[in-house]
């Protein structure tokens, strides 16, 4: 756990009353209510809540994927400009997604050189030399134990869930963000694998300054890699502070059934809350 003190480090993403609204009249469902928040340069942060909690649909609004119906969200200290096609492709310059599954994070269609060369256009890498791309594209599959030249020619699909991950985190090298906004990023790898994924995470956060996000339902693993946690119940934060403050002294009655609800392996289980 990182632990500088958040409050020290500039504003790099932060919100102020953002609603997301579906629906109209009686079939109205407020999605995301009125939430404020403040993730700060090279801060890892957990948002954490159960299925329909409106954690997916917040992260959907920070990736500018969706549109707030209420309140501001900013970037930098300044109102996010999302408006026009042009202005988004700038804001993804600086902010990326590794989502749950990563099945249907790729182009099917697309060879893994393309995503990889993708990557390295986008950051301005189009006029090197393909010399030097194959020695971008070498070292960000090494940082995260692929073999680039055993990759090469093939499809997303012929390779396992867990290289799938890894090769996501390897657009993520070569992409560099200033935000990686991770949505339940290890939920369909196994255990030896997950905390190999999240310490490639960490390395890269450290590596290049980046603030991560994470979007998920695991309590515990939020308290053991976050600096900041936000509660999310029924659109709202509930509760929200340090790990240390949140998970350790939990003051909302939603944040101590979602710890009492983590299974204690010298405790017998009680599934009476299940």
């Amino acid at each position: 756990m990182n632990n500088a003190k958040p409050d020290k480090r500039p504003l790099c993403l932060s919100g102020k009353g953002v609603t997301k609204i579906f629906g109209f009249g009686d079939k109205k469902t407020v999605a995301v209510d009125h939430v404020d928040f403040e993730f700060h340069v090279g801060e890892l942060i957990s948002i954490v809540g159960e299925s329909g909690s409106g954690k997916t649909t917040l992260s959907k609004m920070l990736l500018a994927l969706s549109n707030e119906s209420e309140g501001q969200i900013f970037f930098q200290g300044k109102p996010r400009d999302v408006h026009t096609r042009k202005s988004k492709k700038k804001y993804w310059q600086d902010i990326q997604a590794i989502f749950q599954d990563p099945f249907s994070s790729y182009n099917v269609f697309a060879k893994i050189d393309t995503v990889l060369l993708d990557c390295i256009n986008m950051r301005g890498g189009k006029g090197l030399s393909m010399d030097k791309k194959i020695e971008m594209m070498t070292e960000a599959c090494s940082f995260v134990n692929l073999k680039f030249a055993e990759l090469t020619n093939k499809y997303p699909f012929e390779l396992s869930g867990g290289q799938m991950q890894r090769l996501m985190i390897a657009r993520i090298f070569l992409l560099k963000p200033k935000i990686l906004l991770a949505d339940e990023p290890t939920s369909m790898i196994d255990a030896c694998s997950r905390a190999t994924i999240l310490d490639m995470l960490l390395h890269l956060r450290d590596e290049i300054g980046m603030t991560i996000i994470f979007i998920t339902h695991d309590i515990g693993l939020a308290y053991y890699i976050s600096d900041s946690v936000y509660i999310m119940e029924h659109g709202k934060f509930v509760e929200s502070g340090t790990a240390d403050e949140v998970i350790l002294h939990p003051k909302a009655e939603y944040t101590k059934r979602l710890i009492s609800d983590v299974p204690k392996i010298y405790e017998e289980w009680d599934l009476t809350t299940v």
